[in-house]
């Protein structure tokens, strides 16, 4: 991804893509093409015309299916606050050290002597 919206398609990106439509193209008698969730559909035209004929790939193709990672959401949820608390302490500690030595360095106001 080049930024959250934005993405640089490799040379196997592109092949996967063309693949992709040849089969769709060749109709459904033809094996090879399927709907992947998160990838490709083939949305009716009625589908389409009941979005105004906006043709978002959101809008038809959702979400790739997420596998279950086991742990229980309440549990992923604290290990990971306390993770965020341990980050954020740390976070802390380096910007302190950080104004520690600017303002030795003569480039950090030293506001306990203004």
């Amino acid at each position: 991804m080049l930024d959250r919206t934005h993405r640089e398609l490799t040379g196997d990106d592109i092949t996967r893509i063309a693949a992709t439509y040849h089969a769709w193209r060749k109709g459904s008698d033809t094996e090879g093409y399927e709907d992947v969730p998160g990838f490709c559909r083939s949305a009716p035209l009625a589908e389409v015309r009941r979005h105004g004929h906006v043709l978002t790939p959101g809008r038809y193709v959702g979400m790739e299916p997420e596998e279950d990672d086991g742990e229980p959401f309440e549990e992923k949820m604290a290990r990971l606050v306390a993770q965020l608390r341990e980050q954020q302490a740390e976070g802390a500690r380096l910007d302190a050290a950080i104004r520690v030595n600017l303002t030795a360095l003569g480039f950090w106001p030293d506001r306990r002597t203004e």
